[in-house]
């Protein structure tokens, strides 16, 4: 997809009411180092419209990006960390949980791992979660630039299999680095993920 408008439109917090928006939306959520924030502007082409931090957990409010004003990219709340509080991170559930039930709009949720590790509890829970609430997640293995590429199949089915994912579900290594350097890695996951993107809302 050509990018030519992005806008934060819309930032939501434990006590927001939540946009009642016409056009379609995708949702990203991940662990709170997973490289979310570099994911989406790796998939918009800015550097810094969601705020990458070397400290985890940045993203406290469910944030929606208005794409060339034909759909919204949902940022969610990081989850699985270790400095917030039990109480914090149980409101944001249920900010998440409230989102997930209630949007009208809500046409896929991408569920970021990190592909150099086997899936944490946390990210098997929030996969399980998110089945729960009537979505079967799509994939994205974060980090590709990390690993060997002959590591890269071996690293997918472990994540394949600790998260126990359905049958059919997709996963897609990706990398955000690959966008600005040039590196041996001619697939970064980018075209992949936004061919994905266009089958969900079409």
């Amino acid at each position: 997809m050509v990018i030519k408008s992005v806008e934060l439109e819309t930032v939501c917090g434990i006590t927001s009411v939540l946009p009642e928006n016409t056009m379609p939306e995708v949702a990203f959520a991940g662990k709170s180092n997973v490289g979310k924030s570099s994911l989406i502007n790796g998939l918009l082409n800015r550097k810094s419209l969601a705020r990458t931090s070397s400290q985890p957990g940045k993203t406290q409010t469910i944030n929606f990006y208005n794409v060339n004003k034909e759909l919204y990219f949902v940022d969610l709340p990081g989850y699985g960390y270790a400095k917030v509080s039990k109480g914090t991170q149980e409101k944001w559930g249920t900010m998440i949980e409230n989102y997930l039930q209630t949007s009208k709009q809500l046409k896929a949720v991408f569920l970021l791992i990190d592909i150099r590790h086997e899936p944490s509890s946390n990210d098997k829970m929030m996969y399980d979660w998110i089945v729960y609430n009537g979505f079967n997640p799509i994939i994205i293995a974060t980090k590709l630039d990390k690993i060997k590429r002959s590591q890269v199949q071996k690293n997918v089915s472990i994540i394949r299999k600790g998260l126990d994912v359905k049958p059919g579900t997709k996963i897609i290594p990706f990398s955000a680095l690959a966008n600005k350097q040039d590196t041996v890695m001619k697939y970064n996951g980018k075209e992949e993920i936004w061919n994905t993107i266009s089958e969900v809302i079409s």
